[in-house]
This record gives structure tokens, sequence and C-alpha cells, in this order.
């Protein structure tokens, strides 16, 4: 199972955020670079870049630091938020990102996001969905940086896009992340049975090394962490010893 660190950015400083609520901020570091430079020495292969700022503007803030970041980093890159035209894309992919992250697009202009799956590649696209559990257990679609609920069910949405080549899918249980209560273990070996093809990354409430564990044994593909990387709660020492026993 791969590793993803996360970095995401807010008014050029590297925070993170409880449960999407840009009201609740952590800021950990100033220097965003510093921190992507610590991440390349860890035994990861991907770097998850979000810009905030840009998933709640579509304005992306801080592309001077993911573009230096992008610049020096050997990790495999993949950068989400503001991202809504065909044009960030290409640039973004031409600058050194791997892949790009759609978000809220997937719901307001699908058809757009089939067609840059066609024309980019499915390597190069991650369709990230973020969720709310309802009361009956369904994981329900939120957009524009998690501010906006839906109607829209996960899987309706995941099954639309499954013939327009969908590939890697990112999900998140909007009400983990950066809450340090542990992944949704049942949402995401529910994503696993359902769509044992797909890439998917899971992302929120990751704590500890057992977290990623439990993750591997259900079969997950990749988890992404911030915080528990950041507070200390997972160390170099763990993510190594964890990649040598696959």
């Amino acid at each position: 199972m791969n590793i993803i660190p996360a970095i995401d950015l807010q008014d050029g400083k590297c925070v993170r955020l409880f449960q999407g609520d840009f009201e609740q901020s952590t800021e950990y570091s100033n220097d965003p670079i510093k921190i992507a430079r610590e991440y390349a020495n860890l035994d990861t292969t991907q770097l998850h870049i979000v810009d905030l700022d840009g998933a709640r503007s579509g304005t992306q803030v801080n592309r001077a630091i993911i573009a230096a970041i992008a610049a020096e980093s050997e990790l495999l890159i993949q950068l989400g938020g503001g991202i809504r035209d065909q044009e960030t894309v290409s640039n973004w992919l031409d600058s050194g990102v791997t892949r790009c992250v759609i978000g809220s697009l997937v719901l307001t202009e699908p058809d757009t996001v089939k067609s840059w799956l066609a024309r980019f590649g499915n390597e190069h696209i991650v369709l990230a969905f973020d969720v709310n559990i309802d009361a009956t257990g369904m994981p329900m679609i939120s957009t524009h940086g998690w501010t906006r609920p839906s109607n829209t069910a996960l899987f309706e949405c995941v099954d639309d896009f499954l013939n327009a080549g969908l590939r890697h899918l990112l999900c998140t249980d909007i009400s983990r992340d950066g809450a340090m209560s542990g992944p949704n273990i049942e949402l995401y070996a529910n994503i696993v049975e359902r769509y044992p093809d797909l890439q998917l990354q899971a992302s929120g409430g990751v704590r500890s090394i057992d977290d990623l564990e439990e993750l591997r044994r259900i079969g997950v593909p990749a988890a992404i962490t911030g915080r528990a990387l950041l507070d200390g709660k997972i160390t170099a020492e763990e993510i190594s010893t964890f990649l040598q026993s696959e």
C-alpha cells in the first residue's frame, strides 16, 4: 500500500483543518517547501498537495509555492484545489505535477471532467469525493471545499464515471478529516468491494501506523496522511518498516 503524505496550503502556510472547517485551521509551518523536502526523505514516492484557498475560491492563491515544490521534488505530485478548467490542468501537468485532483466539477460539470479523462489519460486525473455519511449510512458528496452538501450519493457518481475511464479515486470522510479519530474502515471496505479495480486513496482520520495496517488489511491501495505525520504520530521509521513488510 502506498502512503501519501499531504500538504494543505492556506495563505502560503502548511495547515490542517478540522472536518473541513476553514475557521478551525491549525498552522504547522510557514515554510511548506521545507515540509515537502522532509517528506521527500521518507520512504514514499508520492505527495498530495491541496490548495485550500483554491478549493474555496477557485483561484489558486498558492500557485508559486506549488510550482516551487513541483520544480524541485522527485516525488510524484498530485494537486487539488481550484483546478476548474482544461488550461489549468494542462499547465500543471506540463509543470511537473503528475496528477490533477478534480472535486466539485465532478458534480457541476461531469461532461467536462469526462473529456479531461479522455484527453489527458486516466493516470493523470484523480476524482476526489468528499463525503458525509447520512442517517441511512450512505456516503453523500459535498463540494466547494466541503462547504456545499449535495443530494448525490458517492456510488451513483462513481458508477457514472466508470465508463469514462475512471481509475484513481480519492475519498475523504469529512467527519474524520483532521479529527485523529481513525479512518472510516467500513466506508473504504465497501468501496474496495464494489470497485476492486479502482486505485482508491483513503483520506481522513489516519492517526497511527496501526490505522494504515488496517487499511492495508482490507485491500486499500493507498492512504493519505497529513496531521498524523505533522504531529509525529507516525514516524519515518514506522513508514519504512511498514513498506518493507509488504
